[in-house]
Order: C-alpha cells, then sequence, then structure tokens
C-alpha cells in the first residue's frame, strides 16, 4: 500500500498544477465594481479617440474578475519599460490575473511578437515600450475583436479597440509625430506607471475603450 502511495504521489508531483486552457477566445468575464464619478467628471462618456483627464483614484473601484487573461506584450529594456512591466505583474498578482508575456526579441521582431500575442486570445493584451507603437497602428485594425491596452503612449489614430494612457512625460505617438508632452524618462516612477496600468484596466473593463485616459 505504501508504495502504491509513493507511486501516486510522484505521478501527480509529476504532471504538475494545472495550466488554464487559452486554446479559444471566450467572453471576457465581467469586472468587479465601479467608476466613480471622477473618472469621467461633468462632460461624461468621450467621444471615440477622445480625452478623459480622471480624478486620481477614480478607478480605485474597479477590478477585473479572478482569472482574467491578460496578455503583456513588451519591447525594449529602457527603464521605462522596465518600470511599466513591473507595474503590470505587480497589478496582475495583486488582482489575481492570468498573466503570459510575449516579449519582442528586437525590431524584426516586432510584427511577429503582436502576432503571437493575439495568438494566445487574451482577453486584454497589454503593452508596454515605445518600439511597438508603430507596429500595433498597423496591427490593431485588423483585429477589432482584441482589446489592446497602450500604457506610456498612444497611437496616433486608434481604433476603437485601442484605449491608452499617458501623462505629461509620456505619450510618445509614433515615428515622426513628436510628444503631446515633452517626454521624461524620470516620469515612469513606479507609482505613476501603476496607476497608469490600474487606470487603464478599469477603463478597458467598464467598456470606455478607444480613448486616452491623461493621469494628472
Amino acid at each position: 500500500m505504501r508504495a502504491l502511495s509513493l507511486v501516486l504521489v510522484l505521478a501527480l508531483a509529476a504532471c504538475g498544477p494545472a495550466t488554464p486552457d487559452w486554446s479559444a477566445p471566450r467572453p471576457a468575464p465581467s469586472p468587479v465594481g465601479h467608476l466613480d464619478p471622477g473618472f469621467l467628471g461633468p462632460s461624461g462618456a468621450p467621444t471615440p479617440e477622445g480625452t478623459v483627464t480622471p480624478s486620481p483614484g477614480s478607478w480605485d473601484g474597479v477590478h477585473p474578475a479572478p482569472g482574467y487573461r491578460v496578455v503583456l506584450l513588451t519591447a525594449g529594456s529602457d527603464a521605462p519599460t522596465r518600470a511599466l512591466v513591473a507595474a503590470v505583474q505587480d497589478w496582475a498578482t495583486t488582482e489575481r490575473v492570468d498573466l503570459r508575456t510575449v516579449t519582442a526579441a528586437g525590431h524584426d521582431d516586432l510584427v511577429p511578437a503582436i502576432t503571437r500575442a493575439l495568438g494566445l486570445h487574451g482577453d486584454l493584451i497589454v503593452t508596454a515600450g515605445n518600439d511597438l507603437v508603430d507596429p500595433l497602428a498597423v496591427v490593431t485594425a485588423s483585429h477589432l475583436d482584441q482589446l489592446f491596452l497602450v500604457v506610456g503612449a498612444e497611437l496616433a489614430e486608434p481604433t476603437v479597440n485601442v484605449t491608452a494612457v499617458d501623462w505629461a512625460g509620456a505619450s510618445y505617438r509614433g515615428e515622426g509625430l513628436g510628444m503631446s508632452s515633452t517626454y521624461d524618462e524620470r516620469s515612469f516612477t513606479p507609482a505613476r506607471c501603476s496607476a497608469a496600468v490600474r487606470a487603464g484596466a478599469a477603463a478597458v473593463l467598464t467598456g470606455l475603450t478607444g480613448i486616452v485616459v491623461w493621469l494628472r
């Protein structure tokens, strides 16, 4: 009996923990909670490609359902990108998000990396890294059923499935388009990046997509 029990234990250990199946798209689970009125302000819901400037913390009441599937798509090893990646990872751990990461190996791998991220069928793809902005502008319009959250940058002409979060010191918009504010790597603090991820996710989770969320 002891020998049989040992065999069973070893077999279970070899199998390891079950991995959630992401093999097919699914309806995204409903969010938990609601935005505070200060997120939109008196003007109400923004127009497509519009900008909202939410009150700090007005997004804190919105959370993803446990197991919400997020793909972190990242490119580059600069300090702002690393700070954004850390913020997404911390958010995913706190919120019990099922997170998978796709990292572009270099300039020639940017579009293939986006394709790999799309192939995972996540509920949301969160991007970190200015190098992804121009390739995303080309690819996202052909995949309107996939939601994207661009953090610390924005697309010049986003479609309804692309939401961006920016602030003074960020807001890269693509090659040759310049910034809507003066770029400052020092603005990518842990607190700022954390707020950006949470505010952007709250907007997407509550259906406010295709807009820019501008943090004060």
